[in-house]
């Protein structure tokens, strides 16, 4: 559990503050609250999945995950969700829920 907005930015430790998170995503999100999107440049908010619907702003294509909207985009940018070694892991885990 992490929390969406960081402590020192007034988060709290209630349920509607925390999300699953892997330790990669939370270590990249760090304290932003933004992200630059890589299109526009524009400073947007991040990605909040306690308010927001992850199919409004991603959609997964061959293993990578594409932003959507300005939100998408830039959230996928800072935490990095397209490495080549995440989106590698992506696809062994599909494999291995395909062989169940």
């Amino acid at each position: 559990m992490e929390h969406v907005v960081p402590q020192q930015h007034g988060g709290g430790d209630d349920l509607t503050d925390l999300a699953l998170s892997c330790d990669r995503c939370n270590a990249f999100k760090g304290p932003n609250l933004t992200g630059i999107d890589p299109d526009t440049a524009a400073v947007v908010p991040l990605f909040n999945p306690r308010t927001q619907r992850w199919e409004d702003h991603f959609h997964q294509t061959n293993f990578e995950i594409i932003g959507l909207t300005p939100t998408g985009r830039a959230t996928a940018r800072l935490l990095n969700m397209n490495v080549p070694a995440r989106v590698q892991l992506r696809e062994l885990l599909q494999l291995d829920l395909n062989v169940i």
